[in-house]
């Protein structure tokens, strides 16, 4: 079995750590510290963290691997065969690139050099894209531009939020990963350079993109709502107060943008700049996740009133 280290940090880092234990628990997993999260601004760990105390795994925290001198000292005594960096927050730079026999290896949610960047499989998304997928590749220090060493495609499913598909592809990721770590150790590896002037990229989301604008088509609007979905969520605005709306179908429909259409099998039915949506899940500001039905039936609508 090979000593490999693990730095990671979100949820799509912390499934591709279980996918990896199957097959060998990392002599280290490195994550960011905790950080003030929710209303009540509690300090919160890590989902990749978390997983490590749960689990009783070894575990560093640090804010900056580059600088942090404990780790570099610990990197140094130990030696790493290669570091697995998934969903971590950080530019890793040297000694840690270039090292390792190995090297660095990341699992990135998209089909590199498509969709470079913090925000690949939402990106994908609010595209309408049909396909993602899985990237393993070896890291430089460019962002996401190192040569590849395996890849698997993903279709996208019909009405699949952010957050079904990153539940899907990531436990995908620790598989792949395994298939490398396997390669490399029977020195059948076979990096690929990616196709630079092919590259697109994923920036992060910025809260600018959650209010809903009901002048784009009706398709436009689904994938946001979709890519958005569960986080940070979309937006709109009812009688001076956030509704935020977590499904939505397009349907056939014309008139205002905003203003409420007939509604479909019980279910609220707004006009965009082209079609319409039928709402599937809203959540009025304050309140839980209600059913579009159950909100519509007691919503008593004044005449013009309608979602800006």
């Amino acid at each position: 079995m090979v000593p490999y280290w693990f730095m990671g940090s979100g949820d799509f880092g912390r499934l591709c750590l279980v996918g990896l234990l199957s097959r060998q628990t990392p002599t280290l997993v490195i994550s960011a510290p905790s950080r003030p999260a929710g209303r009540g601004l509690r300090l919160r760990e890590t989902p990749v963290a978390r997983e490590a105390v749960e689990r009783g795994l070894p575990l560093h925290l640090s804010p900056k691997v580059n600088s942090d001198d404990d780790l570099l000292r610990r990197f140094d005594d130990e030696r790493p065969q290669v570091i697995i960096v998934v969903d971590f927050g950080q530019m890793i730079g040297e000694p840690y690139l270039s090292t390792p026999p190995w090297g660095c290896l990341n699992a990135h949610p998209s089909l590199l050099p498509l969709y470079r960047g913090a925000a690949p499989l939402q990106r994908a998304l609010m595209a309408g894209d049909k396909e993602t997928g899985i990237s393993v590749f070896r890291l430089v220090p460019a962002m996401d531009a190192g040569p590849i060493l395996a890849q698997s495609r993903e279709g996208i499913e019909n009405h699949e939020s952010y957050g079904h598909l990153l539940a899907r592809l990531a436990p995908k990721g620790g598989i792949l990963l395994q298939k490398v770590l396997e390669l490399l150790e029977e020195g059948l590896a076979c990096p690929k350079e990616q196709d630079h002037a092919k590259a697109t990229f994923a920036p992060v989301i910025r809260k600018e993109e959650c209010p809903i604008r009901w002048i784009r088509t009706a398709r436009e609007i689904a994938c946001q709502v979709r890519a958005l979905n569960p986080s940070p969520g979309t937006y709109a605005l009812m009688r001076g107060r956030r509704l935020k709306i977590w499904q939505v179908d397009v349907v056939d429909g014309a008139g205002e943008p905003g203003s409420f259409l007939e509604p479909r099998e019980g279910r609220a039915v707004v006009a965009c700049g082209r079609g319409a949506l039928a709402l599937g899940e809203v959540q009025p500001e304050g309140g839980k996740r209600l059913e579009g039905t159950l909100w519509w039936r007691g919503l008593d609508l004044g005449k013009g009133e309608s979602l800006s």
